[in-house]
């Protein structure tokens, strides 16, 4: 007897693979530290330098954003679910990234490209440890809090629980990364401080509104009336 073939559902097919690619170029594009434009001007306020961030913040924003729209459309535990199958492309991805800074480049690949890649590459095994617990930890945080806010305010105040999250879970991701990849090397207190109002304002700032996005493609693709803004 044929066994009968698994369905999921269209949100939860199109988030998933969404996720997983963010997972993969998130340390990708934490190679580069970016200016914020006007927000980077908060950091002398507290006595530190203009705010910069590195790059991969976006992908992982756009993590907390897909967890969370799968917690508020599938529910928390299979959210969580996608968290720890997430371990997956991130980890290969990492291996990945070591084979191929290992294996020699081609003579005829030029120096500039050559240096450039090896580089973005070459991380040190505390960067890729304090990537992964900090993966794991926040995202796991981040739907718990949103799932707990559900729990206790129901469809309301989307926006609210979404950011609220965010804002915390950035908060316990940067020190968990920064202090596992950095600590003893130099000094990380400014670093920590800085990082932190960094993430803190642009979680508030997109999160948000982009969680109404999400939800609402969820809801579209399930053919299901879109989400309204409370």
């Amino acid at each position: 007897m044929d066994a009968k073939p698994v369905s999921i559902p269209r949100s939860l097919f199109f988030l998933s693979i969404f996720y997983g690619g963010m997972v993969c170029i998130a340390g990708v594009l934490g190679n580069k530290q970016v200016w914020l434009g006007p927000i980077s001007a908060i950091g002398p306020w507290f006595g530190i330098g203009p705010l910069a961030v590195e790059a991969g913040i976006f992908a992982f924003l756009l993590l907390v954003v897909v967890s969370s729209a799968i917690a508020e459309l599938h529910g928390g535990r299979v959210a969580n679910q996608l968290v720890r199958v997430g371990f997956v492309p991130l980890i290969v991805s990492i291996l990945l990234s070591i084979i191929v800074h290992a294996v020699p480049a081609s003579p005829d690949m030029q120096p500039e490209y050559r240096d450039a890649i090896q580089t973005v590459l070459g991380g040190t095994w505390r960067i890729w440890l304090g990537g992964i617990v900090a993966y794991g930890v926040s995202q796991t945080l981040n739907v718990t809090i949103f799932a707990r806010l559900k729990g206790a305010e129901g469809a309301k105040l989307l926006w609210f629980r979404a950011g609220l999250a965010s804002v915390l879970s950035q908060i316990v991701d940067t020190l968990l990364f920064v202090t596992i990849a950095f600590y003893g090397t130099f000094p990380i207190g400014e670093l920590l401080l800085g990082q932190m109002l960094a993430k803190v304002v642009l979680s508030a700032l997109l999160v948000p509104p982009l969680i109404y996005v999400l939800v609402a493609l969820g809801r579209w693709l399930d053919g299901i009336g879109p989400v309204r803004a409370q």
